[in-house]
């Protein structure tokens, strides 16, 4: 993975041992508006030196460090003088290489627990005497290598918080990272800021004008195409491009025919009408409802769209590159493609092991533009968050309505349409769903849930409408929470609400009779029905 180019900014590195956790201590160092980055568990001590980092953080993970082929960290690294703190795994690392010892004690000591100060460190500076703390560990150090004091106790665990503050080396047997330590962002705090001298300088402010000439020095004369989707990373990629190179960029809108209510009308008139973006609209929707006739397998769904979709946008550019007499010219004309690549995408690269997980089904975004069209790419979005990026959007000036909106996926209402997409089933969909919309937003529930939409399923029931029998379709409502899509539980909004959906959804969409919702999380369901 390319590490960021960040001399002028205070930076902590977390090298990832497979902790399911390790976004959220990226996150939450970043909270303290401080720059943090990922990187692999076994980069090199000269490659980490190199990176000229305030701080090193070393996660948890699942593997026992005296397992063969556990993951293991260059020792090295524990002479830089960089100050380190090792977290669960990342605490039994640093006691297993500098001699401790660390086994398992037949004791798990899993979830809530009473962390009881020993001794004084700047660790928990203005944290009082004890504190309260989530643990997940079955292995526990036993010895503390030369140098190492135990500062604090649980019940389950002598050694839950230790240090050798000459080398400035702390360890944790808890994770401070998680809100079910409440105190946690504090002592990350002190780490950050007391122990490793970081000043708060990663804000969004700051991101933005580093990221806009960056973009510059890359690009220089040259002009990028953006595929924009109307989602939130395209839409917030779009607005950074253009304050950072005006009228070089063009953004391609491809409509598929599958999208949203009026989605169209929106992009349209934020992008092109407000922002006054390069925008060609391209209405594909004939081509890709052709191609999708009689295909009702979710994969092949998703591949035929996202080969069209490659088609079109190749088409589109085709056609921006011609000159005013009609004559085709090369498509250099266009050196750069953008993308709305987010950080949690990045991390992928520097995952234990690197094996990719088995493919529950293809990725919502349209993928492979790069391997097929001969572009450089410009990613300048990819080191934040989501909720990071959010917050870039509303820095640069986007709506609510575009920076605040629910994940939508590529595909678009092909995937919630089980069966076959046609005209008639799309505009059934469509219907129900801008009532699920509606309806949320009047209740002030839109924007407080992940996602909130209506599936088309291929199930007909009998109904009564006006003393007459009725053979019609069904809606299911999927309503969900989330924090990052990876895992899901549905949303215990109000009868009423859900009431009100369903009354609206019988009486006002031709075709339906039933609405059902669904209460499954994720896992063992996904979000989408395909």
């Amino acid at each position: 993975m390319k590490t960021s180019e960040r001399p002028r900014h205070s930076k902590i590195l977390i090298l990832d041992f497979g902790s399911q956790y390790t976004q959220v201590i990226a996150r939450r160092v970043r909270e303290c508006q401080v720059y943090s980055e990922i990187i692999r568990f076994d980069t090199p001590a000269a490659e980490v030196a190199a990176m000229q980092s305030k701080g090193l953080i070393l996660s948890g993970g699942p593997a026992s460090v005296y397992d063969k082929g556990a993951p293991q960290v260059d020792p090295g690294i524990f002479s830089l003088g960089i100050p380190i703190l090792g977290i669960c795994y990342g605490l039994m690392l640093m006691a297993h290489h500098l001699d401790g010892r660390v086994v398992f004690t037949g004791r798990r000591e899993y979830g809530a627990g009473v962390l009881h100060m020993a001794n004084r460190s700047e660790l928990f500076d203005g944290l009082g005497n004890q504190l309260d703390v989530w643990n997940s560990h079955g292995d526990e150090v036993t010895a503390l290598p030369e140098g190492f004091r135990v500062v604090g106790t649980t019940d389950g665990c002598d050694f839950a918080a230790v240090e050798d503050p000459q080398r400035k080396l702390y360890g944790l047997q808890f994770h401070p990272e998680v809100a079910h330590t409440p105190r946690g962002k504090e002592i990350l705090q002190n780490f950050v800021y007391h122990i490793c001298h970081c000043a708060m300088e990663w804000t969004m402010g700051s991101f933005i004008e580093e990221a806009s000439a960056r973009v510059r020095k890359q690009v220089g004369d040259d002009k990028v195409v953006l595929g924009l989707s109307g989602g939130v990373d395209s839409s917030v990629t779009a607005a950074l491009l253009h304050k950072a190179i005006g009228d070089q960029l063009t953004c391609i809108f491809v409509n598929n025919g599958l999208l949203r209510a009026r989605e169209e009308e929106i992009v349209q008139r934020v992008f092109g009408e407000n922002f006054h973006i390069k925008l060609k609209y391209v209405d594909a929707s004939d081509r890709f409802l052709s191609k999708l006739r009689g295909v009702t397998d979710p994969e092949d769904k998703r591949k035929i769209i996202g080969n069209e979709f490659i088609r079109v946008f190749e088409d589109a550019i085709v056609d921006l590159a011609r000159t005013d007499d009609g004559a085709s010219v090369s498509n250099h004309k266009f050196r750069f493609l953008a993308q709305g690549t987010l950080y949690p995408d990045v991390i992928e690269s520097v995952s234990i092991g690197g094996n990719p997980a088995q493919v529950i089904k293809s990725h919502h975004n349209v993928g492979g533009l790069p391997d097929k069209m001969h572009f450089e790419l410009v990613e300048p979005v990819r080191q934040l968050f989501k909720d990071e990026v959010r917050q870039a959007g509303l820095q640069l000036g986007l709506p609510k309505e575009i920076v605040y909106r629910q994940p939508f996926p590529g595909p678009g209402l092909a995937v919630r349409i089980l069966g076959e997409v046609t005209p008639e089933r799309l505009a059934i969909l469509r219907e129900a769903d801008t009532i699920v919309q509606s309806e949320m937003e009047a209740a002030d529930w839109y924007y407080k849930v992940w996602q909130s939409f209506a599936v088309l399923l291929p199930v007909q029931s009998v109904g009564v409408m006006g003393d007459q029998r009725t053979y019609e379709n069904t809606i299911a409502l999927r309503i969900v929470e989330s924090q990052d899509g990876m895992t899901a539980d549905w949303v215990r909004i109000p009868y009423e609400l859900l009431a009100r959906i369903s009354n609206r959804i019988c009486n006002e969409v031709k075709g339906v009779n039933r609405v059902v919702f669904d209460i499954s999380s994720k896992p063992p369901s996904t979000i989408e029905w395909e």
